[in-house]
């Protein structure tokens, strides 16, 4: 049955630990969906009777695992439940070799959920074993033994979130002056100091980059043109890599001397070209114009 047909739509990730079910959570939960992690099983039906009430179409993605005692002996029921209120429930169980599982949990030194005390092998294997009814009814196997966390966020995004619905990056374009300090919060920072500044030019000393004499001013030189030339190349170069790896936020730091004429009249033109084109959500912001 399709979703339109459905109240709700609710993803059960599990398998074994360390193959990657956090990254997953985690990237349905970015991209719209009500994250739990660890749900003890005979809740889950008393949950979504509670959501259920909303009247909008839910999604929901729930971790459960070996942590959680008494899967193995509810879970048929709880699914059966959910199901029969009207959710639609999908499985995704995460595996990965033995290997790959021992070197992940020595890299963080957590203890495995079977084996608090040691015998790592042991408990995985006992893992396996355990968690082997939900693998056999699983609509989607994935081993991360060879993969990576961004390649694992795309594959359950393509797998179980509509690309109109997925949550796009979000980029500010932000100008600074240096003589204010640096934005802690900038992530890609731009030093326009090298371009003429029109500090020095009378008739434009109180005005600012927004305003249109300014900025022609700044964006007349060659050196100008040639610059904003090869940065948007590397913008749209860069910003489909940082979507892809999952990133949800940008900020953009263009900055001059005071942050008054030419970061602002480069931020300006970097926001005005980057708008129509870029599929995300775009926001300019002046640090330091009052």
């Amino acid at each position: 049955m399709s979703e339109i047909n459905k109240i709700g739509l609710i993803v059960v990730v599990t398998g074994l630990s360390g193959s990657g079910k956090s990254s997953a959570l985690k990237s349905l939960e970015d991209n719209g969906f009500l994250a739990i992690d660890n749900l003890p099983v005979q809740l889950l039906a008393k949950f979504l009777a509670i959501r259920k009430e909303s009247g909008d179409f839910i999604r929901i993605a729930v971790g459960m695992d070996a942590r959680e005692t008494e899967l193995m002996a509810h879970y048929e029921d709880a699914f059966t439940q959910s199901r029969e209120m009207g959710y639609e429930l999908r499985l995704l169980f995460l595996e990965a070799n033995d290997q790959v599982l021992v070197k992940r949990f020595s890299e963080t030194r957590r203890p495995h959920p079977l084996a608090p005390d040691g015998g790592l092998t042991a408990a995985i294997n006992e893992e396996r074993q355990r968690l082997a009814p939900l693998r056999e009814i699983a609509d989607l196997i994935i081993d991360t033994s060879k993969i990576k966390a961004p390649t694992l966020r795309e594959m359950v995004l393509e797998r179980f979130v509509q690309a109109q619905n997925r949550r796009n990056l979000a980029v500010e374009v932000l100008s600074f002056g240096f003589k204010n300090g640096l934005p802690p919060e900038a992530d890609l920072m731009l030093d326009v100091r090298f371009l003429p500044n029109p500090f020095y030019i009378e008739k434009l000393r109180s005005l600012d980059g927004r305003d249109e004499r300014v900025s022609d001013y700044v964006l007349s030189f060659k050196e100008t043109a040639d610059f904003l030339e090869k940065l948007l190349d590397l913008l749209f170069f860069l910003l489909p890599l940082y979507q892809r790896e999952g990133k949800s936020y940008l900020t953009i730091a263009v900055g001059c001397t005071g942050g008054q004429h030419r970061s602002v009249a480069i931020a300006c033109y970097l926001w005005d070209r980057l708008k129509d084109s870029f599929p995300g959500s775009l926001m300019l912001r002046h640090r330091d114009i009052v």
